[in-house]
């Protein structure tokens, strides 16, 4: 018997598992008894690490598994993921045991005797929090996994379960997100050496930091013994963890039977994991740098995936942004057992580059019905691998559904991008960029922004060298697919989104502003919707109800963004929020989100349903010709959006116009403006800016006459006419205002509305000569009208002079009481919790 069968016959008889030992060693977890331990790593071990390759090239491994029965194979892959959750919180721990100096030594910094400089403590960390979070996350999602499955494991007495059980637990998509993420260690790894030469010169020079780099402790889990590290030791940690992570990988797919829902996303963060690694060998043989003449080196500040239409053709490129320039790349997807590879599209340099970019654009009707295509497409996808039946074939159907749909996923990727960013060099080359979020959009404009605004210095690069390091150096992996996630998030929210957009506050220059709202999740609806822009003010107020269908949404992005004429929109501030499901309900949920200076009050709901496969575009229901009671419940609020808008319009900048209200406009520019209204708000409000005056005082006379119920029911007009005969005013007016809260909640709060409106009109009547009588004059008609006779209405019948004497009378009555109740614009959106106040 050899050392091995030794080895393995010993733990076997101890009651050790041998897989679970085999990890523990492998991953160097090492439990002490008492005590403190004491950790170094040679000099030697620590630089040859960038100077040979991670992973031998002769070193192969068989492509399926070797274990002999599905029920075995998942045994000891159950054994190997415990072994994993128990080396990453030790790795954990040594994580922070290096991080925990770095927020006293970064406020030694500002201090006149600093230990480290500002450039030492980010050179020293660089990287090391970021690695902190991604292996948190990981390791919260892996241990929530293991937890759930320990507690729905069979007990001894059903052995006919085990296989059923062991292919429930699905673990791929978080190795596969953890893959995703390794780019952030080839940041780490460029930058390792220049780190640890740091610590030594420091260590040597100063007692305070030599005291600190010599003993950095790490608790163990048990809290009885501490771990004793040096600083360096610390630091190369992250060094020894990248290089295992292929082997791992390896192993847990060796134990992983390939019928299993895990297999495919195993092999594919196995490959992504080898193509990394091979990329930092081939950094590390052969390390180029351009170093520019201010002592900056070119390094890569972002990178990631965006839709190229430099070419009148949508093409899905992956863009790096560098210190001192932009290379847009084609990705080349390797087959199996190659690498991945990047071919040169076009770069610009940085410097003088100008930025434009373009909130939206309207998509064509043919697009449209593409786009509508590919989701229904999604949709049906979705719901095969919903409906899957648990076992091995109904596992293999869904591995084939998943991937048809990250295929259609990837379409739409490339074809639903609507916001565009528009790049000049002084070159006079142009490229355009599009891209499917605002958030997105904006964290590029930023990020180049901020390098453009530096001096910069741009050295001709070697782009055949820049091309090929696109491998080693990136930091997103794949394209942002939602349909990669192999089990669902129970949190994430799938039925009916609502956001009401309040108001806004903290401007610093009165502005036309809008909000943008954005939620993640499956695109089978659209994600996006906007408000209309407010009048120019500094206070702007909407409150407008945008609605979403989500499937599997965990986040809301938020914009407010200020639109100038003849400008480009600008982004006021953006914020974040965690859609929990758990937290929204059908009833309004009201906060305030802080966007850098700009505050935005919002309301949120959610109704949690089966959702209907999408449906193509859809149409803005029209307002005009429609009861006032249907548009406001469409809407979600108590006084129309046309009605609201065209008076914010009139009093920006009509309330000294001579006639107004009295003088139309001209009709073709009122039949633009209601055609604009009927079809999409937005757009109608922006034409709104523009009309002439008259023309929008036009529309809402025009609103008002083609309701088919006018504003005050037509059921009231004889019990107003009486009202009118009272001779007491105490009297009449308590009868007229009762008669009027009687109204529908729409009605009456639209008439307050533009009552208090006119009355405001009528203190510029020296100026714009409209006093209440002749604004009672033109309303009058449009507002109040009488029964039609024959139609079953009770009461005497009154002549057409009569009637006008009365709608004018009636109104100018309203128009002239000094106490008229404050109308109320939308409903109310508050819940019985306090405000939530969300900083960003």
């Amino acid at each position: 018997m050899d050392v091995y069968q030794e080895a393995v016959c010993y733990l076997e008889s101890q009651h050790v598992p041998v897989l679970h030992a085999m990890y523990c060693v492998c991953w160097g977890v090492v439990e002490a008894e008492t005590g403190v331990l004491e950790e170094d790593v040679f000099q030697e071990e620590a630089v040859s690490c960038l100077l040979s390759p991670l992973l031998p090239k002769s070193l192969d491994f068989p492509d399926t598994p070797t274990l002999s029965s599905p029920e075995e194979m998942l045994e000891r892959r159950l054994v190997v993921l415990k072994g994993i959750l128990e080396s990453e919180e030790v790795y954990l721990r040594e994580l922070e045991a290096l991080l925990m100096p770095m927020k006293a030594l970064r406020a030694s910094a500002g201090t006149s005797q600093p230990v480290l400089s500002s450039r030492q403590v980010q050179t020293v960390f660089y990287q090391v929090p970021e690695l902190r979070d991604m292996h948190q996350s990981f390791f919260s999602g892996l241990k929530a996994r293991l937890s759930a499955h320990c507690q729905t494991e069979p007990g001894p007495g059903v052995e006919g379960e085990m296989s059923y059980t062991g292919f429930e637990l699905m673990v791929g998509d978080l190795f596969l997100k953890m893959v995703n993420q390794i780019g952030l260690y080839g940041g780490f790894i460029e930058n390792y050496e220049e780190a640890v030469e740091v610590v030594r010169k420091c260590t040597h020079s100063d007692p305070r930091f030599r005291t600190l780099a010599q003993s950095m402790m790490s608790n163990n889990s048990s809290d009885k013994t501490r771990t004793k590290y040096t600083f360096e030791a610390l630091l190369y940690k992250p060094l020894d963890r990248v290089t295992k992570t292929t082997l791992v990988l390896r192993d847990l797919l060796n134990t992983t039977p390939m019928e299993h829902g895990d297999y495919t996303l195993l092999q594919e963060a196995l490959r992504l994991s080898r193509s990394f690694l091979s990329g930092v060998n081939e950094s590390s043989q052969c390390k180029r740098e351009v170093t520019l003449s201010h002592g900056m080196r070119r390094q890569l500040m972002r990178d990631g995936f965006v839709v190229d239409a430099s070419e009148g053709e949508r093409s899905l490129r992956h863009l790096f942004l560098y210190t001192d320039l932009l290379l847009c790349t084609r990705f080349k997807q390797a087959t199996r057992g190659k690498q991945d590879q990047y071919r040169f599209c076009w770069y610009l340099p940085l410097a003088g580059l100008k930025l434009r970019w373009v909130a939206d654009q309207e998509r064509s009707l043919d697009a449209n019905l593409r786009l509508h295509t590919i989701r229904t497409k999604m949709h049906l996808l979705r719901q095969q691998l919903q409906q899957n039946a648990k076992g091995s074939k109904g596992l293999a159907l869904a591995a084939r559904s998943r991937k048809k749909l990250e295929q259609m996923e990837l379409m739409l990727l490339t074809h639903s991008p609507v916001y565009t960013l528009e790049l000049h060099s002084p070159s006079c080359k142009s490229h355009t960029l599009l891209l499917s979020s605002l958030y997105e959009l904006e964290e590029w404009r930023e990020a180049i922004h901020k390098l453009t605004t530096d001096n910069i210095e741009t050295v001709p690069p070697d782009l055949l060298t820049l091309t090929s390091a696109c491998v080693k150096l990136r930091m997103t992996q794949q394209p942002p697919l939602h349909s990669t996630n192999a089990v669902e998030n129970e949190e994430s929210l799938c039925g009916t989104l609502s956001v009401a957009i309040h108001s806004a506050c903290g401007l610093q220059q009165p502005a036309c502003v809008y909000v943008c709202v954005e939620v993640d999740g499956y695109e089978f609806y659209d994600k996006q919707a906007q408000t209309h822009s407010s009048v120019h003010s500094l206070n702007p107020h909407w409150d407008q109800e945008l609605s979403f269908q989500v499937d599997g949404a965990q986040h809301l992005r938020v914009f407010c963004v200020s639109q100038s004429d003849g400008q480009d929109d600008t982004v006021l501030g953006k914020a974040s929020v965690k859609l929990e499901s758990k937290t929204l309900n059908k009833r309004w949920r009201r906060q305030t989100l802080h966007l850098s200076q700009v505050e935005v009050t919002l309301s949120l709901k959610y109704c949690p349903h089966p959702l209907e496969p999408p449906s193509s575009t859809a149409q803005q229901q029209p307002v005009f010709g429609v009861p006032i009671e249907t548009v406001a419940q469409q809407e979600g609020v108590l006084v129309p959006h046309v009605v609201r808008c065209c008076v914010d319009e009139v009093e920006r900048r009509g309330m000294g116009e001579v006639g107004i209200y009295r003088i139309s406009g001209t009709t073709s520019e009122i039949a633009m403006l209601k055609t604009a209204f009927n079809s999409n708000l937005r757009e109608a409000v922006t034409r709104l800016r523009s009309a002439e005056v008259n023309a929008v005082t036009g529309v809402l006379k025009l609103y008002f006459r083609e309701l088919p119920q006018p504003l005050i029911p037509t059921v009231m007009f004889q019990s107003l006419a009486r009202m009118l005969e009272i001779q007491d005013i105490n009297s009449r007016l308590v009868s007229m205002l009762s008669l009027l809260h009687s109204c529908p909640d729409p009605n009456r709060h639209t008439f307050l509305y533009l009552l208090h409106h006119l009355q405001r009109v009528s203190e510029k009547q020296d100026v714009n000569r409209m006093s209440l009588q002749n604004l009672a004059t033109v309303f009058g008609p449009s507002l109040i009208r009488p029964p039609v006779v024959g139609l079953g209405q009770d009461g005497p019948t009154v002549d057409i002079s009569q009637e006008v004497v009365v709608q004018v009378q009636v109104v100018l009555y309203y128009l002239q009481c000094n106490n008229l109740p404050e109308a109320q614009t939308s409903l109310p959106h508050d819940t019985d919790a306090e405000d939530e106040t969300t900083h960003m």
